[in-house]
């Protein structure tokens, strides 16, 4: 059935199109996960592998064709589509969303200037049920990678978290709090894997003044902080984000998570406690940064654009024997453990706090 589309209104530098499409995948298939904290059973929180797509096997066998983009296989249940333009073959990533849900999801983009590591919105379609907008395409993301690579060298490291650190630091600037902070939402732009961008702010809220309390509880558990877990009234979103990025970096350097079980009440019983074990292989700066954002007072945790400044990003990951003051209660946790990483997929659940 043919539709008649208006154009939304979008913030610059979105490209708008008016244009008649078929308004083909489901409204209630696409619309975008919102988890909460709680308890949930099987593997560990993060790691257990995504869910095939209910819709994948119907779609495979036909083209949607959405005005200038044709879309090909679906992602994560039909929320995502790999795209390629009809005319400049260039291909793009699709994300999908209820048309009501539309003004909320997108309304963090509109307060953001652009930044070389966030990603931009290339264009958007407006059907009657779902909005699509369109992405540059990322050539795989850190969550793939350091599976792959186990540990990351802290030179390379340094490189890459400097460049998440960024993204973060431009969101937190501008007032958007982005609460579902994880590897898996930086990808790399370019073949040699040295340039990252924040994928997409589907899950971020935007603050409407100087004040960042928040009292709903998103995130992925091996990343979500101790104050949310424990507190039952509000936190702060931005000390919640870098907690998020004191994981990242940790992932990145040891190639584990820093709070592990296989039982989600265990987990969470570890991150309230705070406490984790560094390798004695890594740089005394490098483990001081680590210390510096996995710290169980949020309060205590530097704020996004002091992670820039950092002596360990200002050598470029390089190793020093400089040595940073510990928080209270960390001394001696210093351990070695085992180059693994699971080989389960990370993923995000609904649970109740």
């Amino acid at each position: 059935m043919s539709l008649n589309v208006q154009v939304i209104p979008v913030v610059s530098p979105l490209r708008k199109k008016r244009l008649d499409f078929e308004d083909t995948p489901d409204s209630e298939a696409s619309k975008p996960k919102r988890p909460r904290l709680g308890p949930v059973s099987g593997l560990t929180p993060c790691l257990q592998p995504l869910a095939q797509s209910p819709c994948a096997v119907d779609q495979d066998s036909r083209v949607l064709q959405i005005g200038p983009y044709i879309l090909l296989e679906p992602r994560e249940e039909g929320h995502s589509y790999r795209a390629v333009h009809r005319h400049t073959e260039t291909e793009y990533s699709c994300k999908v969303y209820p048309a009501r849900s539309y003004p909320e999801t997108m309304a963090p983009y509109g307060h953001l200037s652009p930044h070389p590591n966030v990603a931009q919105v290339a264009e958007v379609i407006q059907g009657d049920q779902n909005v699509y907008v369109f992405f540059q395409p990322g050539r795989g993301d850190m969550h793939s990678h350091v599976r792959r690579r186990k540990r990351l060298p802290e030179r390379e490291a340094a490189g890459l978290f400097r460049q998440m650190a960024e993204a973060v630091a431009h969101c937190h600037n501008h007032g958007v709090i982005l609460r579902d902070l994880k590897l898996r939402k930086f990808l790399f732009v370019d073949s040699e894997r040295t340039r990252l961008v924040l994928e997409n702010l589907e899950d971020a809220c935007l603050l409407s003044g100087p004040d960042d309390s928040l009292s709903d509880k998103h995130g992925c558990p091996a990343y979500v902080g101790p104050e949310i877990l424990s507190s039952k009234h509000s936190y702060s979103g931005k000390a919640a984000d870098v907690w998020s990025l004191g994981v990242v970096l940790y992932t990145m350097l040891v190639g584990r998570y820093p709070f592990q079980d296989t039982e989600p009440a265990m987990l969470f019983s570890k991150i309230r406690r705070g406490v984790f074990s560094i390798p004695d292989g890594l740089s005394p700066k490098a483990r001081c940064l680590v210390r510096c954002l996995l710290r169980k007072t949020p309060s205590e945790r530097l704020t996004a654009r002091e992670i820039l400044l950092h002596p360990w990003l200002a050598s470029g990951g390089a190793a020093s024997e400089d040595t940073c003051p510990n928080p209270s209660g960390e001394q001696g946790l210093e351990q070695v453990v085992p180059d693994t990483w699971s080989q389960e997929e990370e993923e995000e659940e609904d649970l109740h706090s």
